[in-house]
């Protein structure tokens, strides 16, 4: 029997819209000179890429439904929904979402589709809609939830409350909460420092609900110079589609350069920024000394 959830991301969209709009007043009559702060055309772009990710997320979400449904009738393993149990599934789909946010930092063809949510150069509650439209590569991570009896039902609405939870951290406007709430949640100052193209803050602090796992497998870092939101290599462009696309069309080209299997493959399944050892070699023996260390990593 499918548990009967709500749809929280749902019943959560007029409160997204409300606080938005209020993010929006405050800067316009309490401005911030150091925050990055709202562009208008930039907005727009985010809340684009956030409608179009619910639609098709929904195209996404039949085979990936078909797929967790075979996986749930095959499992002999049953966990009831109940209070006790709603909140181990949130404890075990935050560990699992974790590492399937880690994941699509370190493997290039996962961050063709999560780079599109670091792609502005702001950080306020309208980049936290700023959503890709090729998140079929997410399911794979939470398929252990539903092989130990889970109710896809039940895992999504797990992703969901993880979702809208992350709303809120995606602003300059509220400062360093109290220490026991930095320790243990992820928070505004801890998501400034995800969004950040500086080195020592790239590919750090991947939490969505709480912080506790960043701290346990060594990816944390804390806020202290004010971060530089946006990419290592930003993208000059406010098209939805291109926004979507660009790092899928970036693959493509260097997969076409490539010379070697080898170099097709690194292209795809390593980092972002990898490059084969005869280029990186090439270009240490060419290229004039830096001024200043290089900056290694992904993007904030």
């Amino acid at each position: 029997m499918e548990p009967n959830l709500p749809d929280v991301v749902l019943w959560s969209l007029p409160a997204f819209v409300l606080l938005a709009l209020v993010e929006m007043i405050s800067y316009r009559f309490h401005p911030d000179e150091d925050a990055a702060g709202y562009d208008t055309r930039d907005a727009a772009t985010s809340v684009t890429m956030g409608l179009g990710s619910l639609g098709f997320d929904l195209l996404w979400k039949i085979p990936i439904l078909a797929i967790y449904t075979a996986v749930y009738e095959l499992t002999p393993l049953r966990v009831p929904v109940l209070w006790w149990t709603v909140l181990l599934m949130l404890l075990a789909q935050d560990l699992l979402y974790y590492w399937s946010h880690r994941g699509h930092h370190v493997v290039r063809l996962l961050w063709a589709c999560h780079v599109v949510h670091h792609s502005s150069r702001k950080f306020n509650l309208t980049t936290a809609l700023r959503q890709p439209w090729t998140s079929a590569t997410v399911w794979p991570f939470y398929l252990p939830m539903v092989a130990c009896g889970v109710h896809p039902a039940a895992l999504a609405f797990c992703q969901s409350a993880n979702l809208v939870y992350q709303f809120w951290v995606h602003t300059e406007r509220v400062g360093k909460l109290p220490r026991p709430f930095e320790y243990v949640l992820n928070t505004p100052s801890h998501h400034r420092v995800h969004h950040a193209s500086q080195g020592g803050y790239l590919d750090r602090n991947f939490g969505g609900i709480l912080i506790l796992w960043d701290r346990l497998f060594g990816s944390f870092t804390e806020e202290g110079e004010r971060p530089v939101y946006g990419l290592t290599k930003n993208i000059a462009t406010h098209n939805p589609l291109r926004v979507a696309t660009h790092e899928y069309a970036a693959i493509a080209r260097d997969v076409r350069a490539a010379t070697s299997w080898s170099e097709r493959a690194g292209r795809i399944f390593r980092g972002p920024g990898w490059q084969p050892a005869t280029a990186t070699a090439t270009a240490a023996t060419t290229a004039p000394a830096p001024r200043h260390p290089p900056v290694t990593g992904t993007a904030g």
